[in-house]
Parts: structure tokens; sequence; C-alpha cells
């Protein structure tokens, strides 16, 4: 065994950081996966320090695509939950984890596994499903995140599934959901009567990520630069959309921040509209680092962007 000594001095930081993060735990916390950084978020407000909490992607990410890497694979095989958005956003890669892992406790339909949209009303649900139509999912769309009412929906459920796996600290996990609801519902006021002058303002969206965006605040979704989802804009779309916002004139053209920009821009630059990169989920930009800066940082992009 390695001695700490003989360890340079970045790597004892590391160790004793680990080291410390270990003894910070109680000995009985949920080890849980979260897929994308909202829940994990989420997770640590509900668990405190009764859960180490693994987030598996980052807001710099698409989460249609993740590559199932070991390290990842690891983190699924020793886990006690795995807290996902569902709706078949992962569909490419944790069914991948799930079977590589070889852990039993989060296979489809186990107790480990906890899929948030399970619990709200999933916006555009498709009446067909054809490849031909893009990256189309079947339960409907799956960024439920852009909506802090589905956070709101999203979180009792999650604190009884914590409970249900650690009895134990059941009261704890309730005790923790009551404090956030209360600071969740004030600021969830403060954000919409904040955002109020957005409503009725038509919007072009790089991909259809925002329609729970879209829904809570009365934006007006004119045109996508992706002419199908998923799929990147050719140069002749582009043209396309720019022609219609002639047509059908739009304030700001929204991307998420791990979107590729050259499409926005390009439409921005020829149709004289700004661009609001929103941070997406937790960690999308500096001001963003929890779900409170999320939202905060949200509305202010789009209040700016319209000014």
């Amino acid at each position: 065994m390695t001695s700490v000594s003989a360890l340079s001095r970045p790597a004892q930081g590391l160790a004793l950081a680990a080291a410390l993060v270990a003894t910070a735990l109680p000995a009985h916390a949920l080890k849980v996966v979260a897929c994308e950084p909202e829940w994990g978020a989420l997770t640590r407000e509900l668990a405190g320090d009764q859960a180490s909490v693994y987030v598996a992607t980052n807001a710099m990410q698409d989460p249609h695509q993740v590559q199932a890497k070991p390290s990842l694979i690891a983190a699924v095989r020793s886990a006690d939950l795995l807290v996902c958005t569902g709706a078949e956003l992962e569909v490419g890669w944790l069914p991948v984890l799930q079977r590589q892992s070889g852990n039993a406790k989060v296979q489809e339909g186990q107790p480990g596994t906890f899929f948030a949209a399970d619990f709200v009303r999933k916006l555009e649900v498709p009446t067909r499903l054809d490849r031909a139509d893009g990256d189309v999912h079947a339960a409907g769309n799956p960024h439920i995140q852009t909506d802090p009412r589905n956070i709101a929906a999203v979180a009792p459920a999650l604190a009884r599934k914590l409970a249900e796996l650690d009895p134990a600290q059941a009261a704890t996990y309730q005790r923790r959901l009551a404090d956030f609801q209360v600071r969740w519902t004030a600021a969830t006021t403060r954000w919409t009567q904040a955002a109020a002058p957005l409503k009725g303002t038509a919007i072009v969206v790089q991909h259809k990520g925002f329609p729970y965006l879209e829904a809570w605040l009365g934006l007006k979704q004119v045109a996508s630069l992706e002419p199908k989802p998923g799929v990147e804009p050719s140069s002749a779309h582009l043209a396309e959309v720019l022609q219609q916002l002639q047509r059908t004139p739009a304030k700001v053209v929204l991307r998420a921040a791990y979107n590729d920009g050259r499409g926005s821009q390009w439409l921005s630059e020829r149709a004289h509209i700004p661009v609001a990169v929103l941070p997406f989920t937790v960690g999308g930009s500096d001001k963003a680092k929890d779900l409170f800066g999320l939202f905060d940082d949200t509305v202010a992009q789009l209040l700016q962007a319209v000014k």
C-alpha cells in the first residue's frame, strides 16, 4: 500500500479531502447517483449529510448523449439509489450503466430507481412515433427541470423514496422537505412576479428543450433552429428560419449552455435579436450553483435579453 508520505502534494490534498468527506458522512449514508445536476442538487436539499451524491453528468453535456464510462459504471455499481429524469432522456446510456454495473438494487423496476418525470404532467407527448421525426420521446418532452413548479412536484416523491430506503432517517427527510418547500414556494412566487413582463414574448429556440419554461412564463415559441429535435441545423434551414422571422418576428433566441452557439449567433446577427444563453441546469452558469441560483439566473438572463 502506498503511504501518504509517498504521494505528491496534490495527491496528498486529494486523499485528505476524500478522507474528510468520508468522515463527515454518517456510516449509514445512502449512496445516490443522480443522472443530471438538477436531481443531484434536489437530493442534497432533501438528504443533507444523510446521502453521498454522485452526479453522472454536468451542465455542459448534452444529457441525451452520454458515454457509459468505467467511472460511471463504478459509481452505479455501489449505488443505493439512481435519481434520473426518465421519460427516455437517458435511454441511450442509463440501461448500459445498469446492466454493466451488476447492481441488483438499481435495475429497472427495483426500489433503487427513481424517475422524476413520473411525477409531473408531460408536454409535447407525440401522437405518432417515427425516427424520421428526430429525437422524439414517447412519454413526452423530458426537460421538465425548466419549470420550478415541476421541481416542487418531484420533491415530495423523492423525499418519500429516500425515507423508503432509509426509514431510520424518515423524519430527517420530512423535515428537510418541509423547509425546502417553504423556501421554494417563496422563491417561485418571486421568480414568477419578476418574469411577468415576459408573458407573450415571441422566442426562437435552438433545441426544443424549453416547453415547460414556455408554459410557466407564457413565452411563445415561433421557430426552432433544429429542423427536427436533435438534428443540427443546416445553413439552408437557418436561412428558412430567418425568412420565417421576417413574417413572424421574435424577440430573442434561447439556447442551453451546452448547445453549440454558432447557429444561434448566425441568426442573431442577421435577425438583429439577442441570444439568451440559459443555464438549463445547475452548473450551467457561474450563478447557477444550486437550484435557486438556476432560476435566479434564468429569469435574469431572459429579462436582460428582452429589455
